[in-house]
């Protein structure tokens, strides 16, 4: 046989090979994104979730409340917890250096937690390049990812980019649907961390409504409660105050207390939380094989002095 008729059948195979790959890959949501992976040393293990500290330099107190601020950063570091989730808005302005440095020094108490933050609209604020990378430098296990999941025993951690989730398809909307299509076996709680929420009782004159995409990200989730054995719960930030909600099974929070100025919330009368004026706060989770309690760990001044007591609480 010659040489051109042995070559033509290896140039076809070849051919179909690659095309197959390529029409998998295309087909394949983003595999990119970190999955973190994690063994508690023991059950149960708490974890705190909250955000908008809005770190700055202490002088601004317009923007932000410093000594109830670094008052919730302590009281945080001496919960020791597994893990700390942070809904956003870790700094006022993303791209300014000096808001990156306030950071590093007010939140060395925590050295040595782990942390699982998000992204949240301030973190990119200014030049959004050299806000991500001001980002990225400090969480080095999210891969430069704007999004990705953390296996924590039997607690399954997606951190969302909720700017990145414009429609359906877009490569982050895709990737949830992938990670809700595959969670573990042991999971016993899915925790979805981003930073708008999908439900507020805020609005846009005094705080922040909530927007289109995040009310078909809690569609999403609720249709996909339905079938899971695994329980969602929600964790939001970007309304600066608490607020916790339940529909179709699904736990919304929404955990904005970590320092930033306050906005108002009119509570309703069904309201799970119905606490009046500013609510500066942390969430902390205690999981069990099959059981999750939280506990909303509400700040109070007596005069320069902090107090702390259990605001609310529920069980799963």
């Amino acid at each position: 046989m010659s040489q051109p008729k042995v070559l033509f059948p290896r140039f076809v195979a070849a051919f179909i090979l690659i095309a197959a790959v390529v029409v998998a890959t295309a087909a394949k949501p983003d595999r990119g994104a970190p999955s973190l992976n994690f063994q508690p040393q023991q059950y149960p293990f708490k974890f705190v979730v909250y955000g908008d500290l809005r770190t700055t330099n202490p002088a601004n107190t317009k923007d932000a409340d410093p000594v109830r601020r670094k008052a919730l950063i302590a009281k945080i570091a001496d919960e020791q917890p597994a893990f700390v989730g942070i809904t956003g808005d870790l700094v006022l302005t993303g791209s300014n250096a000096m808001d990156w440095a306030e950071w590093d020094k007010e939140t060395k108490a925590w050295s040595g937690l782990q942390l699982f933050p998000i992204l949240g609209n301030h973190d990119v604020r200014g030049d959004e390049n050299a806000a991500l990378s001001n980002f990225f430098k400090r969480f080095p296990q999210l891969e430069n990812s704007r999004y990705y999941a953390a296996q924590y025993g039997n607690v399954r951690v997606l951190g969302l980019d909720s700017d990145l989730m414009v429609d359906d398809s877009s490569p982050e909307m895709t990737w949830v649907k992938d990670q809700f299509n595959n969670i573990p076996s042991q999971t016993d709680f899915v925790v979805v961390l981003l930073h708008h929420p999908s439900y507020t009782r805020s609005n846009d004159e005094t705080g922040h409504a909530a927007r289109p995409q995040e009310h078909h990200l809690g569609s999403f989730l609720e249709e996909k409660q339905k079938d899971m054995k695994a329980r969602i719960i929600e964790v939001a930030g970007h309304v600066h105050n608490y607020e916790r909600y339940e529909h179709g099974n699904v736990t919304y929070i929404v955990s904005g207390g970590a320092g930033a100025s306050p906005y108002p919330i009119e509570r309703g009368p069904d309201d799970f939380y119905k606490g009046s004026g500013p609510t500066y706060h942390y969430c902390r989770f205690t999981s069990s094989k099959g059981k999750l309690h939280m506990d909303m760990v509400k700040l109070e001044m007596n005069g320069d002095q902090p107090s702390w007591r259990v605001a609310d609480s529920f069980d799963l």
